[in-house]
């Protein structure tokens, strides 16, 4: 499960799907469902989504890219999934989080601790 999770975190924005992520693990797409589950608390696809939006949070914090651009980087297929999850994930769209993330003056470690999104 650890494989599959640090090869998660590694390619968050490469597309990834159960069946190969169950291969890295050596078990089947099932149980490799079930066994995430049960070891990390959220599925799979879940916890992909959250590392996607998590890199989201941070290039809106710290760049001036294009929310669009932000989504594709981060391995969204389209704007709307991307802010449709990104407010699930963390309660306000994309470019109210932009404006409402001013972070100046603190610490970066303490700005990712703080505002990291809840499952």
């Amino acid at each position: 499960m650890l494989r599959a999770r640090d090869a998660m975190d590694r390619a968050y924005a490469q597309p990834l799907d159960v069946p190969a992520l169950a291969r890295i693990a050596h078990v089947s797409p099932a149980h490799f469902t079930r066994t995430f589950r049960a070891t990390f608390g959220e599925t799979p696809h879940r916890y992909l989504q959250r590392r996607r939006v998590e890199r989201a949070m941070f290039l809106l914090r710290e760049t001036d890219r294009s929310i669009t651009d932000i989504c594709y980087e981060v391995g969204f297929g389209s704007p709307g999934t991307f802010s449709r999850t990104f407010h699930d994930i963390v309660g306000r769209s994309p470019r109210t989080y932009r404006k409402e993330a001013t972070a100046t003056g603190v610490p970066t470690c303490f700005t990712m601790a703080w505002m990291r999104p809840s499952s």
